[in-house]
């Protein structure tokens, strides 16, 4: 796992693979961090297009997330 990023709008474990595709095997780390903290979302941030959720994970393109930060705006505001 890359980071663990907490606060009053939740929890998140975040893993970046210089990938284009992902497989099941990226995702282990994570998979295993949620069985100790189940109240953390994991994600996994890859270089390609697609967004899919692989055995719990959330996958996300680099791009896709990169556009979606807001400085000093929390989650869904």
């Amino acid at each position: 796992m890359d980071s663990f990023v907490y606060g009053p709008d939740g929890c998140w474990a975040v893993e970046v693979k210089n990938a284009q595709n992902v497989r099941r095997d990226d995702v282990r780390s994570l998979k295993a961090f949620r069985e100790d903290y189940p109240e953390c979302e994991p994600i996994l941030v890859h270089r390609g297009d697609d967004r899919l959720v692989m055995d719990g994970v959330h996958c996300l393109p680099a791009h896709e997330l990169l556009v979606g930060l807001r400085p000093g705006v929390g989650p869904g505001e």
